[in-house]
């Protein structure tokens, strides 16, 4: 008889909790720091509160990975359970999460870290594919060999309004933000090969730079796996996001797009104003 595989990813995964209850997924949290106070991403701190931290003092959070004893405990609990897993991490260029993980499960039987190449729900579209393919029966060892490759077709990428918060969390220079917002640009930041690469720039109001941002990414769709599209945001305004999800549904009829909120590793780095729509290829991107 087959073991029943769990599917679990760190918090950076961004799903709803719709769709980790969908799917039973089991998440485990980064930490968050502001100033000496501790919290767990997706816990007891959201994005909001960051925001609103940043707005009465200035600072931005520290964000902590789940260490080796928190993967070695769930892993003992899952295994000692009779369970395989199969466990989603945010890009080991961006977190040592995934080292973590990888050394935690030297010690179990049954246990597959993956590491996404990539961050908040470029993750979580490999996590619900995983998810699928657990409910039809296939072995951990059969997923994580077909999430390995498919991560390769993840198409990522977010358009951030403001460069404040890159700026302020040392990810660019002071006179890149200020040239930035001076001339309205709005850069493209794309995940490519595990790390955050900045791709084409858009000018003007960041409502009218996501429409050409969105008819550049999805194009004709021809080369685009339609069964699902996530559009997700670090705190947009409704009707920004509303317009989004209306434009991505008239250009190409997916099964279902997927509205998620990014956590507080996303935000933290980028800030309110940031919004993608990331998918999945046919084809690997090169």
């Amino acid at each position: 008889m087959n073991k029943q595989v769990i599917i679990a990813s760190d918090s950076t995964c961004d799903l709803s909790a719709e769709l980790i209850e969908r799917y039973q997924i089991k998440i485990l949290s980064l930490g968050v720091s502001l100033g000496d106070k501790q919290y767990r991403d997706g816990v007891d701190i959201n994005p909001d509160m960051i925001y609103e931290n940043y707005e009465a003092t200035g600072m931005l959070p520290k964000t902590a990975a789940v260490n080796i004893a928190e993967f070695d405990e769930f892993f003992a609990h899952e295994t000692q359970a009779g369970n395989e897993v199969v466990l989603f991490t945010i890009s080991s260029d961006m977190s040592s999460t995934f080292n973590n993980a990888r050394l935690a499960a030297q010690e179990y039987e049954g246990v597959y870290p993956i590491n996404t190449q990539n961050l908040s729900t470029g993750g979580g579209l490999l996590v619900v594919a995983a998810a699928e393919m657990a409910a039809e029966g296939k072995s951990a060892k059969e997923i994580s060999e077909a999430c390995n490759n498919l991560r390769e077709c993840v198409d990522a990428s977010f358009v951030i309004d403001n460069l404040e918060f890159l700026h302020k969390g040392g990810r660019c220079s002071a006179i890149a933000a200020f040239g930035a917002n001076l001339l309205q640009l709005k850069p493209c930041v794309m995940v490519q090969n595990g790390k955050m690469v900045v791709g084409k720039k858009y000018r003007g109001k960041f409502r009218m730079t996501l429409k050409q941002y969105i008819a550049d990414r999805i194009g004709d769709a021809s080369d685009i796996d339609t069964s699902r599209i996530f559009v997700t945001h670090a705190g947009c305004d409704a009707d920004i996001v509303d317009q989004c999800v209306e434009q991505v549904k008239a250009m190409e009829k997916f099964d279902e797009v997927c509205v998620t909120r990014a956590g507080c590793t996303v935000s933290a780095h980028c800030g309110r104003n940031t919004l993608g729509v990331l998918f999945i290829r046919k084809h690997p991107i090169c």
